[in-house]
């Protein structure tokens, strides 16, 4: 019986630190499906584009307007930082009358990673943790509700 215990006991220790070590995967952006884009023709109107895609991740205004649908999977381990493990951009190409006068499609492979940003904003004032709210409220019962 005690051999048992003590083999449970071993396992659960064992096991213990290895419980946090699982991986996460995040999506971001735009999940396109490729038969949206294959509907796009040369020729076709800004607006056509955005409603078969939606609004686009982002645009740019050099050599012409372009329209990047973007989108991303993350993974994470543990505590660690995430890793961009797949990316992939859908760019549509306007003329100068605002129509399609191409598409392309980029991924990892083709270069750089997007920095896809999480748009928190700011509030006045200082930002109190946790703890530091409680301790503050303690010294000062006047702020109490």
């Amino acid at each position: 019986m005690k051999t048992w215990i003590r083999g449970a006991v071993l396992v659960s220790v064992l096991a213990l630190p290895l419980a946090g070590c699982f991986t996460t995967t995040i999506n971001h952006g735009h999940v396109i499906r490729p038969e949206r884009v294959r509907d796009i023709q040369v020729g076709s109107s800004r607006e056509q584009v955005e409603l078969l895609l939606g609004s686009p991740s982002t645009s740019s205004r050099l050599d012409g307007e372009a329209y990047y649908y973007i989108s991303q999977v993350k993974e994470t381990t543990a505590f660690l930082m995430p890793e961009t493990v797949e990316q992939r951009v859908v760019a549509i190409y306007f003329d100068e009358e605002g129509f399609v006068r191409d598409t392309a499609y980029y991924s990892l492979e083709d270069g750089k990673v997007v920095d896809i940003l999480s748009r928190k904003t700011r509030t006045g004032g200082a930002d109190y943790g946790f703890l530091s709210q409680i301790l503050r409220g303690a010294q000062n019962p006047s702020l109490n509700l």
